[in-house]
């Protein structure tokens, strides 16, 4: 397999952007563009996502792998909902890696359960992974509709993640698959309790896809983590409150990543 796609900014301590299902590194433009300032920022495209390749030998493991060649020593880890996922399983396969984590809109279970109430129904995801048999692009798009719903700018919102789509490329429909999958099967709650890093958790007030109550169950069970749910945000906050978020995300930071403050 080919090296994943990055892109690289910026000079300082390291940053590591890993994006969310469907998605590519273009989400992460805003932040970007604020954190190269005074970061080396690391973007990079998933596994059959925008512009890294993809095989079917490709599984949850295997793209753990090599998402973790990406990561430089004493990096902060940067995940959004899928990525986060992939964050919080590379915090506890690489502790001393990983300096620490800003964990965005991302949940240790994604689907619904009698002891897990805070995810998504799995009928939802079922239908997701249906429609991508006969129409991938429109499935991601329905997925974006939904990222978007309930917050504060949604149209442009949607917009930008679309234009990221237009600009960098979709994903592969069997990355899609294999993405649904992992969202299906990862129940992280056991690991995310044993890890010591510190940590960022993000929310949105109204997210669809990582409802709130998700957010807070991740910050409460993380040993040494800071919460901040966004208002009249949905599932993109990244786009729709890249301001208030920098705010945030700089100070944390500043405490972490001390060395950035120097620079």
């Amino acid at each position: 397999m080919r090296p994943l796609h990055v892109e690289e900014s910026g000079q300082g301590p390291p940053l590591v952007l890993w994006h969310g299902w469907g998605m590519n590194l273009r989400a992460f433009d805003l932040l970007r563009a604020d954190l190269a300032r005074d970061h080396r920022v690391i973007a990079v495209d998933l596994p059959g996502h925008g512009r890294s390749s993809w095989n079917d030998t490709l599984d949850g493991d295997a793209q753990l792998h090599w998402l973790l060649q990406t990561v430089p020593e004493e990096s902060v880890l940067i995940g959004w909902s899928l990525g986060g996922q992939f964050a919080l399983r590379a915090a506890a396969a690489a502790p001393s890696r990983i300096r620490a984590l800003v964990l965005l809109n991302s949940t240790p279970r994604f689907l619904r359960s009698p002891d897990w109430p805070h995810g998504l129904e799995p009928a939802v995801l079922q239908q997701f992974g249906e429609r991508l048999q006969t129409d991938a692009a429109r499935t991601v798009d329905e997925f974006l509709e939904l990222e978007v719903r309930g917050s504060r700018a949604a149209l442009s919102t949607l917009q930008e993640l679309r234009g990221a789509l237009q600009s960098h490329g979709i994903a592969e429909a069997d990355a899609l698959r294999a993405g649904l999958e992992l969202l299906a099967n990862h129940d992280l709650r056991t690991l995310g309790t044993a890890l010591r890093q510190p940590a960022l958790v993000v929310g949105g007030e109204y997210d669809r896809i990582v409802p709130p109550q998700a957010t807070r169950a991740l910050s409460a069970m993380l040993a040494n983590a800071q919460y901040l749910e966004l208002p009249r945000a949905g599932h993109a906050g990244l786009l729709s409150h890249a301001v208030p978020l920098l705010a945030t995300l700089r100070g944390f930071l500043a405490r972490f990543a001390p060395q950035a403050a120097a620079s």
